[in-house]
């Protein structure tokens, strides 16, 4: 069953630590994030200017009954609400331009990561938790680092700027009222503390959530004929429970949060009411004042919950970033090695010299002392019970892994002297499971080549026996074939994958399982197609079946990482040995599982 990802959860990141990590993100940009933060501090500013108009209206206009001077505070309204208008246009479009470009960066930095880990990562993970990862969770450090920032830079000048407004109109009045804001302050980050676990619940529920969807969905077909789908919901209701206990806990948090602050603002505001009617009746303040204080005091509340709300943001911003961070520590691929050179040419002769190979993690190697040589127009089988290393194999052919001992040759040079691309495009492969895109079946194809022609997919079709059926499709070779390629037969699947590698037209050709899951009738269709695109290649075929490939130059049995015998069919046999034993069991009485035409040439 598959796993998360196995490192284990960082607890504590630091706030400095999420900053440190993803800055270099965001820094490329710093110089329009730096022109964000002055449109943000813009607004407090011509915000502190229309209050303090309103003390004027009131005290000048109102009180006075003068209607003089009305008509120069109306014009400086409009021109200020005009001002402020673009100010905060401008800022609105800039900011989500700094927070989408961020977004971009990071999930595209993480899909490039992905792509440069072992294949060996994906099946011990959880695809649906590493989408939640990529999505929500880079989400959440974007709305701390990015769009936080300009909040945080908006709230801390509004509280500067009506902090001195309230010192202006009435200083002993703004001492009362600001007592309350360390209250304010204190409040926010007991919240924000505890929010920080019930963040990072939420997240890895949603993850766990993602997953058991995909899982569901993915083995429908196998659901539905096992009449399991009452199991698979119960499961996926377990995990939505869980989801929902994160939710409702997070929810009775907030829920206590909002009504808290508001009762200690109500509290701070009864005071000061109270204190400035007092003022009012001594002549120490005006009812202009006392209006304008108050509305300045009703703003300063909200800066401070801003401020609460960044606390909170950052701590929900660590619990995410502990689950991106442990997604960029996992150990990429080897990467080319200094003054590794492009294999540009090359016929395809291959050889494993004594190579051994260990994953990360065992003590017990998963090949080893690994050695054969193949020249084009040679077929060598790997055969063997499941573990026995043909995989870890394909994984060193295809440059997924580097031995640990020995080398492996194409053209006569370690791999490792090569750049991972150019040996990657010496290599077609056509795998157990057929892989396609969803897309239109032309897409599918020209993966292999992308700068092909359409003359040359269609003539990879029909060499590939694909033509006939595909122009027969609803839209030809323009048909969209579904997720995975569902829309199309077993066999038809297969022959487009034959197809792409046709196109790809590497001299070495790798075939792992390729008729497994495929029907008798199906596995000889392809079987010829096979063996055209085999031709003058040097082939490696991985394959549980031994009646599939018995016409191949060269057998290799494996077991437990070792070859512990090698030849051709005919030679295995008399040795009677352990190709012997599976031959027997496979093919003699009847259980070989790919009763497909002999694979070889």
């Amino acid at each position: 069953m598959s796993r998360t990802p196995t490192r284990p959860a960082r607890s504590g990141l630091r706030v400095r630590d999420v900053v440190r990590r993803f800055w270099p993100y965001a820094a490329p940009r710093k110089g329009w994030m730096l022109v964000a933060l002055l449109l943000a501090a813009i607004s407090p500013a011509l915000l502190s200017v229309e209050i303090w108009l309103f003390k004027v209206v009131v005290d000048d206009v109102l009180i006075p009954r003068d209607f003089g001077l009305f008509p120069l505070v109306a014009a400086t309204y409009v021109g200020l609400t005009l001002v402020q208008a673009v100010c905060d246009g401008a800022d609105r479009l800039l900011s989500t331009w700094l927070s989408q470009r961020f977004l971009v960066d990071v999930r595209t930095a993480l899909l490039e990561h992905l792509q440069r880990l072992p294949l060996e990562f994906l099946s011990r993970s959880r695809l649906g938790d590493v989408m939640s990862r990529v999505s929500g969770d880079v989400s959440a450090i974007e709305s701390f680092l990015v769009s936080g920032a300009s909040s945080a830079v908006s709230s801390l000048l509004q509280l500067v700027f009506f902090s001195a407004a309230l010192f202006v109109l009435q200083p002993l009045l703004a001492l009362v009222a600001l007592v309350v804001t360390p209250l304010f302050w204190a409040t926010s980050r007991y919240f924000a503390r505890r929010l920080k676990e019930i963040s990072r619940e939420k997240q890895r529920r949603s993850g766990t959530l993602n997953t058991s969807l995909e899982q569901t969905l993915s083995t429908l077909p196998l659901v539905q004929a096992y009449d399991q789908g009452g199991r698979e919901v119960q499961r996926y209701v377990a995990e939505a429970e869980g989801k929902y206990r994160a939710e409702m806990a997070s929810a009775r948090l907030r829920s206590l949060y909002s009504p808290t602050l508001d009762f200690i603002e109500l509290l701070g505001a009864l005071v000061v009411i109270g204190t400035g009617a007092w003022l009012l009746s001594q002549d120490r303040l005006t009812v202009g004042g006392l209006l304008a204080f108050l509305t300045f005091l009703s703003r300063l509340y909200g800066p401070v919950r801003g401020l609460g709300s960044t606390i909170t943001n950052a701590f929900s911003a660590s619990a995410g970033a502990e689950r991106v961070i442990e997604l960029l520590d996992e150990p990429t691929l080897p990467p080319d090695r200094p003054g590794a050179v492009s294999l540009d040419a090359g016929r395809g002769e291959l050889s494993f010299e004594d190579v051994g190979f260990t994953y990360p993690g065992s003590s017990v190697p998963a090949v080893r002392r690994l050695t054969f040589s193949a020249a084009p127009g040679d077929v060598v089988a790997v055969v063997g019970a499941s573990g026995a290393g043909k995989s870890t194999l394909a994984g060193l052919l295809r440059r997924s892994l580097d031995p640990d001992t020995g080398c492996v040759r194409m053209g006569g040079r370690d791999l490792r002297d090569l750049t991972r691309a150019s040996v990657r495009r010496h290599v077609a492969v056509v795998l157990q499971e057929t892989l396609l895109v969803d897309g239109t079946v032309l897409d599918n194809i020209v993966f292999g080549r992308p700068s092909a022609t359409r003359a040359e997919v269609e003539q990879a079709a029909r060499d590939a026996d694909a033509h006939a059926f595909i122009t027969a499709l609803p839209d030809g070779y323009d048909t969209r074939v579904g997720e995975r390629g569902r829309r199309l037969s077993g066999g038809q699947a297969q022959r487009v994958a034959i197809a792409r590698a046709l196109l790809r037209d590497a001299p070495v050709l790798l075939l792992d399982e390729p008729t497994t899951g495929l029907d008798v009738l199906s596995a000889r269709r392809v079987t010829e197609p096979l063996r055209r695109l085999m031709a003058g290649r040097t082939t490696v075929v991985i394959s549980h079946s031994l009646a599939s490939v018995r016409e191949a130059s060269l057998i290799l049995v494996m077991d437990r990482g070792e070859v512990v015998e090698r030849g051709r069919h005919d030679e295995l046999l008399e040795r009677d040995g352990r190709y012997a034993e599976l031959w027997h069991a496979q093919v003699v009485t009847g259980r070989d599982a790919v009763p497909a035409e002999p694979v070889g040439v």
